[in-house]
Parts: C-alpha cells; sequence; structure tokens
C-alpha cells in the first residue's frame, strides 16, 4: 500500500471534503478518498498524527492557563480584574484545545472503525487459505495495537474535564469576589490544580507516544 505524505492527503482530503459533506456521510468522503489513491489507512495515519498535534497544542495550553492561574494566586498589586480576565481567557483557550483534541479523537474512531469493518469484510474474498489467515492475524494484530492506544488517548481525554472543571469554578468565584479574600481562596486550591495538570500533562504525553509507536508500526507494516 502506498503511503502518501501527509501535505497530500490533506490537499486531496480538502477538496473532496466538499462531496462528503454534500452527502453529509462519512463513507462518501472515504470513498471519494480512495478514487485518488488514499485509503483509509493513510487517513488514519493522518489523523492520529492531527491528534498528537492537538494534544501537544493542549499539553502547552494547560501548563500555559497553569502559569496564569500560579501568577493571580501570587498577585501583589494592580488591576484585579485585568488579572481576572486573563485569567479567564485562558480557561477559554483550554476549553478549546480540550475541545479540538476530542474532536480529533472521533475523527481516529470513525476512520478506524471504516478500516476494520472494511478489513474483515475482505477476508472472506480470499480463496487462498494461507493468505486468508495470514491477513486476519494482521488484522487481529493490528486491532489489539489499536485498543491499547484508543485506551492511553481516552484516559488523556478524561482527566481533561475535571481539569476544566476546577478551573471555571476558580475563574468564576474571582469574576464574583475580585478581593483579597478570593485570592486567598484561589491560592489553597493552586496545589491539587497544579497536580491534577501535571499528571493530565504526563498521560498526554504517554498517550503521544503510545500514539506514535502505533503509526510506525503500520508505516513499517
Amino acid at each position: 500500500m502506498i503511503h502518501l505524505p501527509t501535505p497530500v492527503i490533506r490537499r486531496y482530503a480538502s477538496i473532496v471534503m466538499v462531496l462528503a459533506l454534500t452527502a453529509g456521510c462519512q463513507s462518501t468522503y472515504y470513498s471519494a478518498m480512495e478514487k485518488v489513491g488514499i485509503h483509509k489507512r493513510d487517513i488514519m495515519v493522518d489523523r492520529i498524527e492531527d491528534t498528537q498535534v492537538a494534544q501537544e497544542h493542549a499539553q502547552k495550553q494547560f501548563q500555559s492557563a497553569l502559569e496564569q492561574f500560579q501568577s493571580v494566586v501570587n498577585f501583589a498589586g494592580g488591576n484585579l480584574e485585568v488579572a481576572y480576565k486573563d485569567l479567564n481567557a485562558e480557561y477559554e483557550d483550554s476549553l478549546a484545545a480540550a475541545e479540538k483534541v476530542r474532536s480529533r479523537i472521533d475523527g481516529v474512531k470513525n476512520v478506524s472503525e471504516a478500516l476494520f469493518d472494511e478489513w474483515d469484510n475482505e477476508l472472506k474474498l480470499y480463496t487462498n487459505a494461507s493468505l486468508r489467515r495470514s491477513s486476519e492475524q494482521k488484522l487481529q494484530d493490528t486491532q489489539r495495537q489499536y485498543r491499547c492506544m484508543m485506551a492511553s488517548l481516552e484516559k488523556a481525554e478524561q482527566r481533561m474535564q475535571p481539569v476544566l472543571d476546577a478551573f471555571r469554578d476558580q475563574v468564576l468565584y474571582l469574576k464574583h469576589n475580585l478581593n483579597a479574600r478570593a485570592i486567598s481562596a484561589l491560592k489553597g486550591e493552586f496545589d491539587t490544580i497544579k497536580a491534577d495538570i501535571d499528571r493530565l500533562i504526563s498521560d498526554m504525553q504517554a498517550s503521544i507516544d503510545q500514539s506514535r509507536q502505533f503509526v510506525n508500526a503500520l508505516k513499517q507494516s
């Protein structure tokens, strides 16, 4: 199978996406891509790599939000409303980064399910029993590796919402209490939020590493 460079896949994708949106069906999109030589496996690799990029961006964004939160906790004078607005902006950016990660993961799931269904159906087309067994074993191995990757992705994904919820609580509290007492309350929560964000970033890195291993295995097979 030919593996096209990611920029090539994206260029073709931008062309045929109109067809898929018009039809409102992912299967139409996959069929259109296949007609120009881009198969579900290529799309899967591309979407996994897009997920890695989204996660790396989210890591940086959550770290930036934590640093802004720390600057509020260490507030030593000035305009507290400006500090609130800066913190709220970091929260909004974190929310958007998390949503992008979720969207990318959904895209990986969609194309992977389509690929595995197609692969399984095509096993029935073999007339050579030895080749069929070999392909079936490869399918099972790929699915096993895929499940490990998805478990890691979903673990990191699930850590995002509790962090976002805690962050939103702090932002709202500061919004409604622009005074020294609010800063004191935030200070009491900082260590917990820092620990949660550190754990989230670590889990994201683990899932990035896991997905890279999966992509490398696909490209070598």
